[in-house]
């Protein structure tokens, strides 16, 4: 390819977290440097990467030294101020595009963009005032859930309501915040596809995984998952939609609900994504590797599953297992966190089923 990067290229990277890590290792393996942004010192991604800028995202002079330092922007979490990427937008190229990002950062804005695709979602309405909170809820019904627009992610930022008097203490809740509230869904099991785009707009799909959250984080992943052929099929094709839509460059998580009447778009992920962790000890080229390859423009690789894997996150004082994990089978991936708190991804093991 013209555009593809050569080796010893320099991977910018907005996020320091445990996903620009593994990022980081899969570009090294690749030949290729990285050079993380990130607000906090002694990051996760920062101990593993070749450079590191720590800085706000308001530095206008620390992002344009970023910007000039690295051959290809991506980031490994959605909530990027907008600010940021209008100054490293005129420096390098940002994969995913920031239509994706968008979309991905407003609850309204993805489950629109869904529906125009013709995919179904939990039915919605949106909550900016009291009055439209009674509307909503009028529309909607009860059991459902209120949850902000913006920043939201692991079951924060969120109210279930399972009688409608408790819209009010819900809305109140939120302290003023737009928000969305959503119907539940009746559904069998909740699954995710990782899917790939590279910039030729080639889509790969990994095996579509089956999830278990606890308190709306996820707890553990399994491949394969239960789902049929058929399902398999249509869960490949909806992402693949979802990619072309948006002309994607690199990994999405797509997460699914699946119902007696077919597959719900729960929501989406432009970045490699919590619930494919177990393509790191279940494939020959994993979700991360795959977003390097194809940021860089290089080919994307076969992501086709060798192994049965369960991947099982690490929250909190679950790392204090590590000893008794290490007498077994489980592949290790450790993040490097040094405090402990409650509902912190502190890492994950993958084991074979």
């Amino acid at each position: 390819m013209d555009n593809q990067l050569p080796i010893g290229s320099t991977i910018g990277i907005l996020g320091g977290g445990q996903l620009g890590r593994m990022l980081s290792l899969a570009a090294s393996r690749l030949g290729m440097n990285t050079h993380i942004f990130e607000p906090n010192i002694n990051s996760p991604a920062g101990r593993v990467s070749q450079h590191v800028t720590t800085a706000s995202y308001d530095d206008v002079e620390a992002l344009q030294a970023f910007g000039q330092a690295v051959d290809v922007i991506t980031y490994e979490f959605e909530n990027i101020p907008t600010s940021a990427l209008d100054i490293l937008e005129n420096m390098s190229t940002i994969y995913p595009g920031r239509g994706a990002l968008a979309i991905s950062q407003d609850r309204l804005a993805e489950k629109n963009f869904l529906n125009s695709l013709g995919l179904q979602t939990a039915p919605f309405a949106n909550v900016e005032n009291d009055k439209e909170a009674v509307s909503a809820i009028a529309s909607i019904g009860t059991p459902s859930i209120l949850k902000t627009r913006r920043m939201g992610y692991d079951g924060k930022g969120q109210v279930k309501i399972t009688k409608p008097t408790q819209i009010h203490t819900a809305w109140n809740t939120m302290q003023g915040s737009a928000s969305i509230l959503e119907g539940f869904i009746d559904f069998n099991q909740e699954v995710s596809v990782i899917a790939a785009r590279s910039v030729d707009g080639e889509v790969s799909c990994y095996d579509p995984s089956e999830n278990v959250h606890h308190d709306g984080i996820l707890h553990t992943t399994k491949v394969p998952s239960s789902l049929s052929t058929p399902q398999r099929v249509d869960a490949a094709l909806l992402a693949g939609k979802i990619l072309n839509a948006l002309q994607y460059v690199g990994v999405m998580g797509v997460e699914l609900f699946v119902t007696p009447n077919g597959l719900v778009v729960n929501e989406i992920a432009p970045r490699v994504h919590n619930s494919g962790h177990w393509t790191q000890n279940g494939c020959d080229i994993c979700q991360f590797e795959q977003h390097i390859r194809a940021i860089a423009g290089w080919p994307l690789g076969d992501g086709s599953r060798h192994t049965d894997i369960t991947m099982e996150n690490l929250i909190g004082e679950d790392i204090n297992r590590i000893p008794e994990l290490c007498k077994s089978s489980a592949a290790l991936h450790i993040y490097g966190k040094e405090e402990i708190k409650p509902g912190r991804k502190m890492g994950h093991v993958n084991k074979r089923n």
